[in-house]
């Protein structure tokens, strides 16, 4: 149940933490509380994790700017800290994942925690979408895996869930890992590479493709003369980003909140076209593992190629719909550069 932050006191507000969690909260908790609730929830969450492991992610959530993940850096200090595997961390982080879960359809929470070649670790949670179709949903493996990509990482090598990924999932992870190398991880059950979870799979080596999604390459779009808008050249270079070797639409969305924070998303589309994840989505991913609400939501640009054979207009135009009525999209085409 979603509480009226003007019925929502300090004290509320800590008692839904168990049910509704630090994502959550952070949409509808005023920032007089916020640094108090980020620390009870870390508590909550991280229940398994040292004092000082504790407070070493307090301080990275409250860091500005947050961008959803655990530099390598700190991963390296948790692991010496609490004395145990990358996998038993990734496996312990889940819980703090899963709390930024935005499920009002199916009130079904997941947690990712994936682990890039850099060394990051990368959270990511399921989205839906209320009123609209289950297809525009973002599964947890999604989520952390659109993370990491956003971020330019050099590849994957592990992804943590809270449950065994669903079908679906295994085909979006299977395009960023062809080889099936990834290794999953659930807790109580041996790590498993993903080519045992999806046996003789279907992906881009079938359909001719050689540039893989890692590691991130940027194509050389071009907006047309006269757009020099800040929000909308955020759209071009998450555009650039994108990875689009069906379709060539290449599209990026970029978002600007009413704090003025900007979150840029890129098309990442699938050998399989269903598991395919729109720009708007992965935008989407950024601004609630930063702890932003969709009612700050003040502009959204979309720029995608100029006579694709497919458009991410109408799919993001549904989505502000659900989330953001009042926020009209902003639509701008882009060309390849001759």
């Amino acid at each position: 149940m979603t509480v009226p932050l003007t019925m929502m006191n300090r004290r509320e507000a800590l008692a839904t933490l168990g049910s509704a969690g630090l994502g959550l909260l952070a949409m509808r908790v005023s920032s007089v509380y916020a640094d108090e609730v980020k620390q009870n929830a870390v508590s909550t969450a991280l229940a398994k994790f040292n004092d000082k492991s504790r407070q070493r992610l307090l301080r990275i959530l409250k860091e500005p700017g947050f961008g959803g993940y655990v530099p390598s850096a700190e991963v390296k200090a948790l692991l010496d800290d609490e004395e145990k595997s990358i996998d038993a961390l990734m496996i312990e982080l889940l819980p703090l994942a899963k709390t930024y879960s935005h499920p009002p359809i199916s009130n079904y929470y997941v947690g990712a925690v994936a682990r890039g070649t850099s060394g990051n670790l990368y959270l990511g949670a399921n989205i839906e979408f209320p009123g609209h179709s289950l297809g525009f949903s973002v599964h947890g493996e999604q989520s952390a895996l659109s993370n990491a990509y956003m971020h330019s990482d050099g590849g994957v090598s592990s992804i943590a869930v809270t449950a065994a990924p669903c079908g679906h999932c295994r085909q979006f992870m299977n395009e960023l890992s062809p080889d099936g190398d990834i290794q999953v991880l659930v807790e109580g059950k041996p790590a498993v590479k993903l080519s045992s979870l999806l046996p003789s799979a279907f992906g881009p080596k079938d359909l001719g493709v050689t540039d893989l999604a890692f590691p991130v390459r940027e194509v050389d779009l071009i907006l047309p003369k006269g757009q020099s808008d800040t929000l909308v050249l955020a759209a071009l270079g998450a555009a650039r980003k994108s990875y689009a070797p069906y379709t060539k639409a290449h599209s990026g969305v970029a978002i600007v909140t009413q704090t003025g924070h900007r979150y840029k998303g890129a098309y990442i589309e699938n050998a399989a076209y269903n598991p395919s994840l729109p720009p708007l989505q992965t935008a989407l991913v950024a601004l609630i593992i930063a702890g932003e609400s969709y009612s700050a939501i003040s502009e959204v640009a979309l720029v995608e190629m100029e006579g694709a054979p497919i458009s991410q207009k109408s799919v993001a135009e549904a989505v502000l719909s659900a989330i953001a009525s009042a926020v009209k999209l902003r639509v701008v085409n882009a060309t390849m550069k001759a």
